[in-house]
């Protein structure tokens, strides 16, 4: 039996391979986005206007589990860009809808060798990489 004392080893904790790797993983990402002029977190939602123009503030949070004072910051630096536009929902003056401009439109064939980069340095089995994102789904749907 363990001695409670090794359950607060560094090695022991199932967050640090996790923080290690979203730190590693993230840097990656932002080397092969910086050519583009985008950081990571816009790449994010990048990704999901690609494939949901015209969402709402709110939808774009819950999609990328960030909170409206981390992402308004962010979607104002894109639209500033010229990547996207913001604007009041006509029937609810609270909400705000995202859309892509022409240019944030067309950074998506800019970006479409991304997932290809990522995918040679991560050095993962499709059915290796299939089961991480199994698990990593799983677990984020328990942690929420």
């Amino acid at each position: 039996m363990r001695k409670d004392e090794d359950r607060l080893r560094l090695d022991e904790q199932l967050c640090f391979p996790l923080y290690a790797c979203s730190r590693k993983v993230s840097g990656r990402y932002a080397a092969c986005l910086r050519p583009l002029g985008i950081t990571y977190t816009q790449y994010l939602v990048f990704l999901v206007l690609w494939e949901s123009d015209n969402i709402t503030v709110g939808d774009l949070c819950r999609r990328l589990y960030l909170d409206s004072g981390t992402l308004t910051p962010l979607l104002k630096k894109m639209e500033e860009k010229g990547y996207i536009n913001r604007c009041r929902c006509p029937d609810d003056e609270r909400c705000v809808r995202v859309t892509l401009t022409n240019q944030g439109r067309q950074m998506k064939e800019k970006a479409l060798d991304i997932p290809c980069q990522m995918s040679s340095y991560m050095n993962l089995t499709p059915e290796e990489a299939g089961r991480l994102h199994e698990l990593l789904d799983k677990l984020l749907s328990q942690v929420n």
